[in-house]
């Protein structure tokens, strides 16, 4: 809510239960929206896909009423042409429209699990899909490559990590989905000015407010906001004309990349732990077929991740407090390539031209500067000492790129520049990631974290990071860019290093830890460093096609001599893919995104030899200046982002209901007219909780405390994560979860805790030559002494004597106080106005005057000295002396 009195809401964006009926000539989707209990009839035309027309679009229907509409259109279709009304598939979304030289398929999701919640809201990966033709098989014009194009197209597994939602926007950060828009923009075709940015303010509240202020205080609002376009996978799919046909309920976008979600259980409070990883679909592609940058700025293998930390204990996601850190990773923004022709695993890099003036680098900062303000931390992992100048070379280019374009910048604004070799220091004693923590540390001390709440009252100021308003909470200024050669391997580990750090912050800011301080050897590490190496797999498998061959496990060199066999599998995965199969990779990719459509009589996508013109767009010439690389308005926003400051929505309608939510949660997971499996029900399976990493017996609860040797692995045995199953964009056959994060050393790590030997260990005891206890009930069922430290004990006479004296005094003094607290009605009345004191503001006490001139006579007593008392203070004092 912001001081205007109005609080939006997001707008439910998709359909999610439809169903595809069919007739001789035509295709009808019947969907039903659950939270709103609106269902809507699209009609398809099998002649031409683009004919899209939608019928009764502002009624609201019951199920009965949609069943008579089905038997309606039934019985017309049967006399206008004699067929059948058949239903071909029920689905969960529609993913898009596809052509390639016959007619038009239509995507449709028909498998879903659910892997995420942010309150109220789901996050879905997409289990299963179908590809259904539209035109009649009596119209349709065989092509011989036909089937060979939709082959490529189906080799994009859409069930390999790909996600949607119907009501949270998951291509922005949470911190953008909590800004309030700035203005309404129906076609949302912003052309912001320079002098614009001085008037940008909160316009859009305010006129609603003063057109409303009659009618309520606070007013609720649902708006609709467009998806940024770089982590829409489906955006071809949903073209111009198709969108511009189609109504926004029937619209689903889906991302690509990773979304993992943990529960830090603390006594009972459940925390949760997202990680959001965000793929770019601009410049897309495998290792060695995309380096570097496009001519618009656009890098290779760019990932958002968002670590993203909330109190599931109140789920309405205007009331909870939610915490989030975003970092990014990203090829360095140049011009460079490493050929594949010959056979060897490192080709040499090479620079394909060298820009004097930054413009590639400038297109890409002046991006980050619009989506995450200032400052830009760079944190560059490659390495800096080599024999012969390799990655060295990528080196001087981004360091030079960054020198030129600080030149033009304010000092306070200015790109910071890290470098770090950690392969270098790997091989050396230095410890890797005490040397990554001091980074992580100085990193997000200047940008900080967003948090949706006021700091707390008691909070210390070491634990406060982030730039603080007073009635909203701490915004993010800024980002941190991680990246190495192939941003894979150290930026994980980097990244996981920075995500430590901001985890007790995040922590901090919730109110659950005094400091932001936590150690490698806990629970609650173990289970984040789990959730980042299941990140790295996955994002490794997309891009390199293999998972991650150095693990945190080896920078912190805890990892067994057997893990080494692991690795070598790995790269040797890594270069057979690379080698062998990254081309028709590489053709699926820019079919699904649309880089290249199929045409009649024009060559064809495996005829040319590279996709260079793909991706790398002809440049217009035009007097852009050398100095000014930013957009119009940029500077001006700094260190706030340009995109939170001029947010637009394109749908605003008023909620006459007061609930926060616009979401039915009963609805969503309970359909009381339809049959259902009860797996369904609890659809959501958390990937891991800390009880995963807990032993299986120890005394000590807390995920904080410290453990001495490692812990039984969660893959063993276990079924949890198996909604992250096969990453491979491509649909190669991979084992992210059962061997990700964990699985390189499980196998050596968890063969002594299995035993029940981990209790010893942690109370102090050596494990070596030592014969196991036997379980017993007393070590199953430690006494209140042996887990409090102190046990309940029989009262002595002396308390039972004090409470009995208690209890009479209350008995006497029932009478009395009945009178002075109850009215002659009974009802209870305060006795003084007590404040109503919060952990956010504290309400001062009212003296009155007469306190307060004791109070002054009291500290002159202590400047002047004593006085003469009065005459008769001293009558009085006369008459209690002679009593005596």
């Amino acid at each position: 809510m912001n001081k205007t009195g109005v609080i939006f809401h997001p707008i439910i964006s998709s359909i999610q239960k439809m169903a595809l009926y069919e007739t001789k000539s035509k295709y009808y989707l019947v969907g039903s929206n659950n939270t709103q209990t609106r269902f809507r009839v699209l009609k398809i035309d099998r002649m031409e896909a683009k004919e899209l027309e939608i019928y009764d679009d502002k009624v609201e229907y019951t199920q009965e009423e949609i069943h008579n509409l089905i038997c309606m259109i039934d019985s017309g279709n049967r006399r206008a042409t004699g067929g059948g009304f058949s239903k071909v598939i029920s689905a969960f979304g529609i993913v898009g429209f596809i052509k390639f030289l016959e007619g038009y398929y239509i995507i449709l999701i028909t498998k879903r699990c659910k892997v995420a919640v942010i309150g109220h809201h789901a996050i879905y990966k997409i289990e299963d899909t179908t590809m259904v033709y539209i035109p009649h098989e009596s119209v349709r014009l065989l092509h011989p490559d036909e089937t060979r194009y939709a082959k490529m197209f189906q080799n994009i597994d859409l069930r390999s990590n790909f996600y949607y939602s119907y009501s949270y926007d998951l291509t922005h950060t949470l911190q953008h989905n909590l800004t309030n828009p700035k203005r309404f923009e129906p076609n949302l075709n912003p052309e912001v000015k320079d002098d614009d940015i001085d008037s940008i303010s909160n316009d859009l509240c305010t006129s609603v407010v003063l057109s409303n202020s009659d009618a309520m205080d606070t007013q609720h609002f649902g708006i609709r906001t467009q998806p940024h376009k770089k982590f829409v996978w489906n955006i071809h799919l949903l073209s111009d004309s198709v969108r511009a046909e189609l109504h926004p309920d029937w619209i689903i976008y889906i991302t690509h990349g990773f979304i993992g979600q943990s529960n830090i259980n603390i006594f009972g409070r459940s925390i949760y732990v997202t990680l959001i990883a965000r793929r770019s679909s601009r410049y897309a592609g495998t290792r060695f077929l995309k380096r570097g940058a496009n001519f618009q700025g656009d890098v290779a293998n760019e990932v958002e991740t968002e670590q993203m930390v909330h109190d599931s204990g109140v789920s309405s996601f205007s009331q909870s407090h939610f915490t989030s850190f975003v970092q990014m990773r990203g090829s360095i923004p140049g011009h460079w390539k490493q050929e594949m022709s010959k056979m060897m695993a490192k080709p040499a890099i090479t620079i394909d031209f060298y820009d004097p003036f930054a413009e590639t680098a400038g297109l890409h900062f002046n991006e980050l500067l619009k989506r995450y303000g200032a400052p830009i931390i760079i944190l560059n992992l490659v390495k800096q000492r080599e024999r012969k100048k390799q990655e060295g070379l990528l080196s001087d280019e981004l360091s030079s790129a960054v020198k030129y374009l600080n030149q033009f910048l304010p000092v306070e604004h200015q790109i910071i520049y890290k470098t770090f070799d950690m392969a270098r220091k790997n091989k050396g004693t230095a410890n890797v990631m005490d040397h990554l923590a001091g980074i992580a540390r100085n990193s997000v001390m200047r940008v900080g974290i967003f948090h949706n709440k006021p700091q707390y009252y008691s909070q210390k100021t070491a634990t406060v990071v982030g730039q603080y308003k007073n009635h909203f909470g701490s915004l993010q200024t800024g980002i941190v860019r991680t990246n190495c050669v192939d941003c894979l391997d150290r930026t994980n580990t980097a990244q996981f290093a920075i995500g430590k750090c901001v985890l007790g912050f995040q922590l901090c800011a919730l109110g659950i830890l005094d400091t932001p301080n936590l150690e490698f050897d806990t629970d609650c590490v173990r289970m984040l460093e789990s959730l980042y190496e299941d990140h790295g797999d996955t994002l490794a498998l997309q891009y390199g096609g293999s998972q991650l061959v150095h693990r945190i496990k080896t920078y912190r060199k805890t990892a067994p001599w057997t893990s080494q066999g692991n690795d070598i599998m790995q790269t040797l995965s890594r270069y057979y893919s690379n080698t062998f199969s990254d081309a028709e990779k590489q053709n699926a990719i820019n079919l699904f995104l649309g880089l290249f459509i199929p045409e009649e009589e024009k060559p064809q996508i495996w005829d040319y030899t590279n996709d260079y013109y793909f991706h790398h767009k002809p440049i217009i010439f035009s007097l852009k200046s050398m100095t000014q690389w930013w957009d119009n308005g940029v500077l001006k926003c700094l260190p706030y982002a340009f995109n939170d400051l001029t947010k637009a929505c394109s749908e605003l309608i008023q909620v006459h209901s007061r609930d926060v939510e616009m979401i039915d949660s009963y609805l969503d997971y309970y359909r009381p007219y339809e049959l259902g499996v009860l797996d369904d029900l609890f659809s959501l399976k958390i990937s891991n909780s800390i009880r995963d990493f807990m032993p299986s017996f120890t005394t000590s609860y807390s995920p904080f405390a410290l453990r001495v040797r490692p812990v039984r692995r969660r893959e063993e045995g276990s079924t949890k994560g198996a909604a992250m199953k096969n990453p491979s964009v491509t649909g190669q056959s991979s084992s992210c979860s059962t061997a990700s994060s964990t699985s390189s050393s499980s196998e050596n790590e968890s063969s002594d805790d299995e035993d029940g030997s981990y209790a010893k260990v942690a109370e102090g005891t050596s494990s070596k030559g030592s014969i196991p206890e036997p379980f017993t009930f007393k070590r199953m069922f430690p006494t209140m002494k042996q887990v409090y430290g102190t046990e309940l004990q029989r009262p002595s006479p002396e308390d039972i004597l004090t409470y009995k004296k208690y209890v009479l005094i209350g008995k006497k003094a029932s009478g009395s106080a009945k009178s002075i607290f109850t009215s002659p009605c009974g009802e209870m009345k305060t006795v003084g106005d007590i404040p109503r004191d919060t952990c956010f503001k504290v309400t001062p006490p009212i003296v009155s005057q007469g306190s307060i001139q004791v109070y002054k006579k009291y500290i002159s007593v202590g400047e002047k000295g004593g006085v003469r008392p009065r005459a008769s203070d001293m009558e009085i004092y006369r008459k209690y002396a002679s009593f005596k």
